[in-house]
């Protein structure tokens, strides 16, 4: 079942119109992408969790052919508030008033607030390759600085980084995402061409941008406002990262994330850079599957993943 047989949808929730794909039958498993990809990025995942869910994959307004709201003095449009309320709104146009959730990047992001602002919506909750967003900037150093130097570059007013990516998208998106080095056949053809389409389309790199420019303003005020109220994650949380990325060098994300959960929480770092699901889809089913079973952590066949290896 590869990811291209999925039903192509565009429904409209909470005001925005979000590209998906779905299919398979059983418990609702929402997955949600990052920067600067659509939900194609799932290909090598998506189409075995849809063996045993009803999978659903979106694109995050402003990212791939969703809606794209305009730039706004108080990028409130971009906060992660709005794109939880997205993904709620949509799971509930589909009839899902509870799901499960797996989410990577600028999706985990979402899913972090979302968890939050929705906790009666999350059954179980598993994030990729982030700490919340407040640990990275309230700890932000010179390794942060220069290693992840495009929260503050897209971060910039409106319209400095937009005219610069527009020189050259393609270029932009090679160096983008190459934390560590990958030359251009990285990407499956296919899920690279979606990625480049949904770049070109009109809105999208300045959606980008305020979806950075959220995170350094709104999307901080919320997190400090929830902080200080004491809210935390209330369902099971999964939390893995890339062993070759740089999460697990600069932080001790399990000790990190129980501060910000009151549930438990369990994970650790898979044998990948920053895009876990592309570059090591059958460790990444290793750890996803048993945590939404509820059962003891196994190994997946690999040739199972292998045979997924198209789009």
């Amino acid at each position: 079942m590869p990811l291209s047989t999925f039903k192509l949808e565009h429904r409209k929730a909470n005001g925005c119109t979000l590209r998906l794909r779905r299919a398979g039958e059983g418990p609702p498993l929402l997955m949600l992408h990052g920067n600067p990809q659509t939900h194609m990025m799932w290909h090598l995942v998506a189409p075995i969790l849809a063996k045993k869910y009803t999978v659903i994959c979106p694109d995050l307004r402003g990212y791939g052919f969703s809606g794209k709201p305009p730039v706004s003095a108080d990028h409130a449009a971009y906060s992660k508030r709005e794109m939880a309320a997205d993904m709620v709104a949509l799971m509930r146009e589909l009839g899902f008033e509870r799901f499960n959730l797996v989410a990577h990047d600028r999706g985990a992001r979402v899913s972090h607030r979302l968890a939050l602002d929705f906790p009666e919506a999350v059954e179980k909750l598993c994030l990729m390759d982030i700490v919340p967003t407040i640990e990275h900037f309230e700890r932000t150093d010179m390794d942060f600085a220069l290693g992840y130097y495009h929260w503050f570059f897209l971060a910039q007013p409106h319209p400095k980084p937009e005219t610069m990516i527009l020189q050259n998208t393609e270029s932009w998106f090679d160096i983008q995402t190459s934390r560590e080095p990958k030359d251009r056949g990285f990407f499956h053809p296919l899920a690279r061409a979606d990625y480049l389409a949904a770049l070109r389309e009109p809105g999208t790199i300045a959606a980008i941008c305020e979806d950075y420019r959220a995170a350094a303003t709104i999307d901080l005020v919320h997190d400090r406002e929830s902080r200080e109220a004491g809210k935390k994650i209330a369902c099971p949380l999964l939390v893995l990262w890339g062993a070759k990325g740089k999460i697990g060098r600069w932080y001790e994300p399990l000790d990190i994330w129980r501060r910000y959960a009151s549930g438990p929480v369990s994970g650790g770092p898979v044998n990948s850079g920053h895009y876990l699901a592309e570059e090591a889809p059958e460790e990444v089913l290793a750890a996803v599957q048993p945590f939404l079973e509820g059962a003891e952590a196994r190994s997946i066949d690999a040739r199972e993943g292998s045979a997924m290896s198209h789009l």
